[in-house]
């Protein structure tokens, strides 16, 4: 990620970025006022966010096989967890909006591409305890560690699929009667986004709601953004800049919208 132009991304969006007065779409206001704006702690995060802050100062060491963005190959390297923790993990604020939006769609079952130690993962489920909720890990050291944190915090109906996304999401698929709720966080490349994408849709509904994550993380992830909302398939979209929002709503105008978070 070339810090520079991430900076005038960010800035760029900020300035074209719109706020809940400037909405007049209905679907997208409640949106806003109901879910992007109501950002609260909640009790029932306090032990995912315990868990975090331990990750954050933990100086275990694990093996980390690197599948994703960056590696032209697949690369073995010792890491710390909390350097998985800090870099790999969705900061606390987005983890808090992954939580909102699972609430206020109440999908009946969640597919998240990239586990890492799971905290998405927990808040996926502390919103939706009852869904279904398949989530994709590449690298088998941090699939056992994501597993052990959530073993730790006692919770149950999260599935961990351990291997490359390319063997592992047909998988997962075939176990979904629907892509109802998915969260793409695993591969910052255009052409495996845009693969995935394409396999989720084959399974996608009109209220279905797809994430990504760090759709300007790099010139090739914008390229790949732009290209998820000119499908036809796509009537829906919202860039809060660290985060992408895709809708399928049948009948509703395609409209882009960019708000402020």
């Amino acid at each position: 990620m070339n810090r520079f132009r991430f900076l005038i991304q960010y800035l760029r969006y900020y300035i074209r970025a719109s706020t809940k007065h400037d909405l007049h779409s209905p679907f997208i206001f409640n949106l806003m006022t109901g879910v992007i704006e109501k950002d609260r702690k909640e009790k029932i995060q306090e032990p995912i966010e315990n868990l975090r802050h331990e990750l954050l100062n933990s100086t275990d060491e694990i093996s980390v096989l690197d599948l994703g963005a960056g590696s032209s190959a697949s690369v073995s390297r010792v890491r710390t967890i909390r350097s998985i923790a800090r870099t790999s993990s969705k900061a606390a604020r987005y983890a808090r909006l992954l939580y909102r939006l699972s609430a206020y769609f109440k999908p009946s079952e969640i597919l998240e591409l990239g586990t890492s130690l799971g905290i998405s993962s927990l808040y996926l489920h502390a919103a939706s305890p009852h869904a279904k909720l398949i989530t994709l890990e590449g690298c088998p050291a941090i699939a056992q560690k994501a597993q052990q944190n959530i073993d730790r915090l006692k919770v149950n109906g999260i599935h961990i699929l351990t291997g490359s996304f390319e063997e592992k999401l047909p998988v997962a698929l075939a176990g979904l009667s629907k892509t109802s709720f998915v969260f793409f966080d695993g591969n910052h490349r255009k052409a495996p986004t845009l693969a995935y994408f394409n396999q989720c849709l084959e399974k996608a509904g009109e209220d279905s709601v797809f994430i990504f994550d760090d759709i300007h993380w790099s010139p090739e992830m914008t390229e790949a953004w732009e290209e998820i909302k000119s499908r036809a398939e796509v009537t829906v979209t919202v860039d809060l800049f660290m985060l992408g929002l895709v809708f399928f709503r049948k009948g509703q105008e395609k409209q882009h919208f960019t708000l402020r978070y």
